[in-house]
């Protein structure tokens, strides 16, 4: 299986995650890696030249260059717009661990490289006793935090970056988008994240006219995943290794 993996999650919805999830699969495949994006939940469907299609399972899809089915891609594709546990109480759906973690390892085993995009914020709720969070520990992957500037977020970037350490994952790196381009004083704002957030800034993704995965990837740079990736693969191996211990 890849070591060549990452999830993406945000600090809110409709902040840029999945615009940087593709422009990280763009880079990926750029470099000649067979690189494929995943997004294990998705809730809100559009009528697409005649099918009923999700946009962000859609441009994760473009943005590689693995061909892979839309199960493994998408393996809950939910029909409201709505939070994912509303959306499958409606259908009478149950998002399961287990099928997810299944889809993950098969595109694992096809590509070089996969970028998992979680949905909206770090914690949004699956069902009754499943939420973001569980699948990201589930998954044991380094986290890409998408921090949505906007007033306010700070607090959230901070919170969500306690979250994702505080269930022993690796923050893996940080990518500011520039939801709002009347923000005030945003220099300041992102000096404050760089000091506090104590993960490498790989990005700073500016209100873009017209979004696409080329656009946005000329504004991030992955090499600062070299080292954290080396780190989570150490973490991995020295868990391995103490399990194997207690058998």
């Amino acid at each position: 299986m890849t070591r060549r993996a990452w999830f993406v999650t945000g600090t809110d919805t409709g902040i840029g995650k999945t615009l940087v999830s593709s422009a990280m699969l763009s880079l990926l495949a750029g470099s000649g890696l067979r690189a494929v994006g995943m997004k294990p939940v998705a809730a809100g469907l559009e009528d697409m030249n005649g099918e009923w299609r999700n946009e962000d399972v859609e441009q994760l899809h473009a943005a590689g260059n693995v061909d892979a089915p839309l199960a493994l891609r998408c393996p809950y594709l939910l029909r409201a717009p709505m939070s994912p546990h509303l959306a499958a109480r409606e259908e009478g759906v149950h998002i399961a661990l287990q099928p997810m973690l299944s889809a993950f390892a098969e595109l694992s085993a096809r590509a070089d490289a996969v970028v998992v995009e979680g949905v909206g914020g770090f914690c949004v709720p699956f069902g009754d006793d499943l939420d973001s969070a569980d699948l990201a520990v589930a998954l044991g992957l380094p986290v890409i935090l998408v921090v949505g500037l906007r007033l306010g977020c700070l607090n959230h970037a901070l919170l969500s970056a306690e979250a994702i350490r505080a269930r022993g994952l690796v923050l893996a790196g940080w990518v500011a988008s520039m939801v709002d381009p009347s923000m005030l004083a945003p220099q300041a704002n992102l000096q404050t994240l760089r000091a506090r957030l104590g993960a490498p800034l790989l990005g700073i993704v500016p209100h873009l006219e017209h979004p696409d995965a080329a656009s946005a990837a000329r504004h991030i740079d992955l090499r600062a995943l070299r080292a954290t990736a080396a780190h989570a693969a150490r973490r991995a191996a020295s868990s391995e290794t103490f399990s194997a211990a207690l058998v």
